[in-house]
């Protein structure tokens, strides 16, 4: 039952559906909710219909089949194992069969274990009474379909009579009535006790007319010759009427005529207290079952499906509202995009003009340095040329060269005079580039007492501030 987090229990009753909804707590099922709803109307989707959530939060829809459509028999096995007493049951269900095996559907219930006193030189010998439920396949399928349409897709078939018998004291021995309806004829289940033991479930039925407390004794009469001949009843049983006060008083004096004995009556239980016996008993025997395994396989298969189609929607959903927020997004930026474009387009013929303007000042401003840039070279080659030196020869090129040539009597001197106009510093920036091989080198050539010589140098700065 761990594995279970809540159970449905569907009954199909003649004047309504009635649904009980469960929740696993404590080891048990509480109930959560109870519906009627109307022949006339769907079932509610919300709580039966499994979702996403179901994989980790399982349900447990049990359906309980029409009493009309059931069968039940009890057969004494001796005590095994779960899987050993199915081999057995199956081995005796030809015989225990009112139908064709190939026309039927069956489970079983372990109704409890005893001790069979011992015969003879037999030992006591340890036995299990176990109640095989028998229903018509066609019938069973028929009921599926129409639940299918209802969208209630049945993990479990269950008969609530097996709830209605657990709650017979074990120890009262007795024969056991209960009134029910069968395709709108009065019947009753017969379960008949003998030392602590169940032996015989049978249905009697009710005449429409006539000597009903007649036809309910020779019914009663034949079930017990029946016990008598297979050897568990010898000894006079109490008769007990489990029924509402509407059957109770119906069946109490038919049962008085037909056996001249008392009877004891009491309440059945409740539909709501048989639905929580089924939920507790499906959810813990899950190894048999009255639903055919083809509609167990179909219906995990469509769980299955489902799942991958919702899956595939909502990925879909997810992927579209995506792509909605993608082309929004393109569309805004678009938009500004178109903006700024415009804006460009505005303003290109004054950014055009700029630039114009800033090409024609840089221009002139170019023009207004190398004006002055002569001039200001010239100013400190004067203030640097030393007595004895002449210059014959001075060019500026390019706005950063300046070459110089002349006579001079002491080559010394012009060696000296190089050295100083590479080394020229005004406020404490270098003019020239000191590097010998930046410019012209320096080249003499001496005829008698007289020296010519020439070298260039390169400007730092285009403009040379003047002293």
């Amino acid at each position: 039952m761990a594995r279970w987090n809540s159970c449905n229990i569907l009954h199909v009753a003649p004047d309504a559906k009635h649904v009980w909804q469960f929740d696993a707590k404590g080891g048990g099922f509480v109930l959560d909710r109870e519906q009627r709803v109307a022949h006339t109307e769907k079932l509610p989707a919300k709580g039966i219909a499994k979702q996403w959530s179901s994989l980790w939060q399982p349900k447990l829809n049990v359906a309980w089949l029409p009493a009309e459509t059931v069968f039940l028999r009890v057969i004494e096995l001796p005590a095994s194992n779960f899987e050993e007493t199915l081999a057995m049951v199956e081995l005796q269900l030809e015989k225990l069969s009112p139908l064709p095996l190939a026309q039927i559907v069956w489970t079983m219930h372990i109704a409890g274990a005893h001790v069979a006193p011992a015969r003879g030189d037999n030992a006591p010998e340890s036995l299990q009474t176990v109640i095989v439920v028998i229903a018509e396949r066609a019938a069973v399928e028929e009921f599926l379909g129409r639940l299918e349409k209802e969208g209630f897709l049945a993990d479990r078939l269950e008969t609530p009579m097996l709830d209605q018998l657990a709650a017979v004291p074990q120890n009262d021995d007795g024969v056991w009535l209960f009134p029910m309806s069968l395709a709108g004829q009065n019947a009753a289940l017969v379960a008949w006790r003998t030392g602590g033991v169940l032996r015989n479930l049978s249905v009697v039925a009710l005449p429409p007319a006539g000597d009903r407390a007649q036809e309910l004794k020779d019914q009663l009469a034949h079930l017990a010759w029946a016990g008598e001949l297979e050897g568990w009843l010898n000894v006079p049983l109490k008769w007990h009427l489990v029924a509402d006060p509407v059957n109770a008083a119906e069946w109490e004096n038919l049962l008085r005529a037909a056996t001249g004995e008392l009877v004891a009556v009491s309440a059945p239980l409740t539909a709501q207290e048989l639905a929580a016996g089924t939920a507790q008993r499906a959810a813990a025997s899950e190894k048999s079952n009255l639903l055919p395994a083809e509609f167990t396989a179909r219906y995990h298969q469509q769980f299955v499906d489902r799942l991958w189609l919702r899956g595939l929607a909502y990925a879909g959903v997810a992927y579209a509202v995506f792509l909605v927020i993608y082309f929004c997004a393109v569309s805004v930026l678009n938009f500004r995009t178109a903006g700024v474009e415009s804006q460009v387009s505005a303003l290109g013929g004054s950014y055009t003009n700029a630039l114009q303007l800033k090409a024609r000042y840089e221009v002139l401003k170019e023009r207004q340095q190398l004006k002055y840039a002569a001039l200001d070279c010239w100013q400190l080659v004067a203030q640097q040329l030393p007595p004895g030196i002449s210059i014959q020869r001075f060019s500026f090129a390019n706005g950063q060269s300046v070459t110089l040539g002349g006579q001079a009597d002491d080559i010394n001197k012009i060696i000296d005079f190089n050295d100083a106009m590479r080394k020229l510093k005004v406020n404490d920036q270098q003019v020239f580039n000191p590097v010998p091989d930046a410019g012209d080198q320096l080249t003499y050539r001496t005829t008698g007492n007289q020296s010519s010589w020439s070298f260039g140098l390169q400007l730092l700065r285009v403009e040379a501030e003047p002293q």
